[in-house]
Protein backbone atom coordinates (compact mmCIF):
# COMPACT_ATOMS: atom_id res chain seq x y z
CA UNK A 1 0.00 0.00 0.00
CA UNK A 2 1.41 3.35 -1.06
CA UNK A 3 1.45 6.00 1.64
CA UNK A 4 2.58 9.61 1.51
CA UNK A 5 3.49 11.50 4.67
CA UNK A 6 4.08 15.24 4.65
CA UNK A 7 5.90 17.11 7.39
CA UNK A 8 7.68 20.37 8.01
CA UNK A 9 4.77 22.75 8.24
CA UNK A 10 4.32 25.29 10.99
CA UNK A 11 3.80 28.91 11.90
CA UNK A 12 6.23 31.36 10.37
CA UNK A 13 6.38 35.12 10.03
CA UNK A 14 6.16 36.80 6.63
CA UNK A 15 9.52 36.62 4.92
CA UNK A 16 10.42 33.43 6.71
CA UNK A 17 11.24 29.99 5.35
CA UNK A 18 10.09 26.42 5.74
CA UNK A 19 11.08 23.16 4.14
CA UNK A 20 8.38 20.60 3.60
CA UNK A 21 9.13 16.92 3.19
CA UNK A 22 7.04 14.14 1.74
CA UNK A 23 8.11 10.57 2.39
CA UNK A 24 6.62 7.91 0.16
CA UNK A 25 6.40 4.38 1.48
CA UNK A 26 5.18 1.19 -0.10
CA UNK A 27 6.08 2.33 -3.61
CA UNK A 28 8.97 0.47 -5.16
CA UNK A 29 8.45 2.67 -8.20
CA UNK A 30 9.10 5.98 -6.40
CA UNK A 31 12.38 6.58 -8.24
CA UNK A 32 10.50 6.51 -11.55
CA UNK A 33 7.48 8.46 -10.32
CA UNK A 34 6.73 12.10 -10.88
CA UNK A 35 5.84 14.05 -7.75
CA UNK A 36 3.88 17.19 -7.07
CA UNK A 37 2.90 19.59 -4.31
CA UNK A 38 -0.53 21.13 -3.94
CA UNK A 39 -2.12 23.38 -1.35
CA UNK A 40 -5.57 24.20 -0.10
CA UNK A 41 -6.43 27.36 1.76
CA UNK A 42 -9.61 27.64 3.87
CA UNK A 43 -12.64 28.05 1.67
CA UNK A 44 -10.69 27.54 -1.52
CA UNK A 45 -10.10 24.69 -3.90
CA UNK A 46 -6.90 22.71 -3.87
CA UNK A 47 -4.37 24.26 -6.23
CA UNK A 48 -1.20 23.08 -7.88
CA UNK A 49 2.06 24.48 -6.46
CA UNK A 50 4.95 22.60 -8.01
CA UNK A 51 6.01 19.32 -9.60
CA UNK A 52 9.18 17.46 -10.41
CA UNK A 53 9.83 14.71 -12.91
CA UNK A 54 11.10 11.35 -11.76
CA UNK A 55 14.63 12.13 -12.89
CA UNK A 56 14.48 15.54 -11.28
CA UNK A 57 15.41 17.31 -14.48
CA UNK A 58 12.07 18.98 -15.06
CA UNK A 59 10.27 21.20 -12.61
CA UNK A 60 7.25 23.47 -12.85
CA UNK A 61 5.80 26.05 -10.48
CA UNK A 62 2.70 28.08 -9.83
CA UNK A 63 3.47 31.59 -11.05
CA UNK A 64 2.99 33.15 -7.63
CA UNK A 65 5.69 30.96 -6.04
CA UNK A 66 8.31 31.14 -8.79
CA UNK A 67 11.59 32.40 -7.43
CA UNK A 68 10.52 31.68 -3.85
CA UNK A 69 9.83 27.93 -3.77
CA UNK A 70 12.13 25.13 -4.90
CA UNK A 71 11.12 21.52 -5.37
CA UNK A 72 13.66 18.72 -5.16
CA UNK A 73 13.80 15.00 -4.51
CA UNK A 74 16.04 12.34 -3.05
CA UNK A 75 15.18 9.04 -4.67
CA UNK A 76 17.41 7.14 -2.25
CA UNK A 77 15.19 8.36 0.58
CA UNK A 78 11.87 8.16 -1.30
CA UNK A 79 11.41 11.80 -0.39
CA UNK A 80 10.38 14.96 -2.19
CA UNK A 81 10.98 18.39 -0.70
CA UNK A 82 9.55 21.86 -1.07
CA UNK A 83 11.82 24.65 0.10
CA UNK A 84 9.73 27.75 0.68
CA UNK A 85 11.44 31.09 1.11
CA UNK A 86 10.11 34.62 1.52
CA UNK A 87 6.78 33.26 2.64
CA UNK A 88 3.72 35.47 2.39
CA UNK A 89 0.39 35.37 4.24
CA UNK A 90 -1.27 34.19 1.03
CA UNK A 91 0.88 31.04 1.17
CA UNK A 92 -1.10 29.94 4.23
CA UNK A 93 -2.69 26.59 3.44
CA UNK A 94 -2.53 22.88 4.00
CA UNK A 95 0.14 21.49 1.71
CA UNK A 96 -0.20 18.06 0.14
CA UNK A 97 2.12 15.94 -1.94
CA UNK A 98 0.97 13.69 -4.72
CA UNK A 99 2.44 10.92 -6.82
CA UNK A 100 1.16 11.74 -10.32
CA UNK A 101 2.16 12.28 -13.91
CA UNK A 102 4.40 14.99 -15.32
CA UNK A 103 3.71 15.67 -18.98
CA UNK A 104 6.20 16.97 -21.51
CA UNK A 105 3.79 19.84 -22.12
CA UNK A 106 4.68 21.11 -18.67
CA UNK A 107 1.53 20.01 -16.91
CA UNK A 108 1.16 17.72 -13.89
CA UNK A 109 -1.82 15.49 -13.37
CA UNK A 110 -2.35 14.33 -9.79
CA UNK A 111 -3.30 10.76 -9.07
CA UNK A 112 -6.45 10.77 -6.91
CA UNK A 113 -5.31 7.60 -5.17
CA UNK A 114 -2.03 9.03 -3.93
CA UNK A 115 -2.53 11.93 -1.53
CA UNK A 116 -0.94 12.46 1.85
CA UNK A 117 -2.69 13.86 4.91
CA UNK A 118 -1.17 17.27 4.44
CA UNK A 119 0.86 19.63 6.59
CA UNK A 120 -0.35 23.03 7.76
CA UNK A 121 1.62 26.12 6.81
CA UNK A 122 0.60 29.37 8.46
CA UNK A 123 2.28 32.63 7.57
CA UNK A 124 1.37 35.35 10.01
CA UNK A 125 2.95 38.06 12.10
Amino acid sequence: QVQLAESGGGLVQPGGSLRLSCVVSGARFFSTSDMGWFRQAPGKEREFVSAISWRGGNTIYLDSVKGRFTISRDNAKNTVYLQMNNLKPEDTAVYYCNLGTFYNSGAFRPNPDYWGQGTQVTVSS
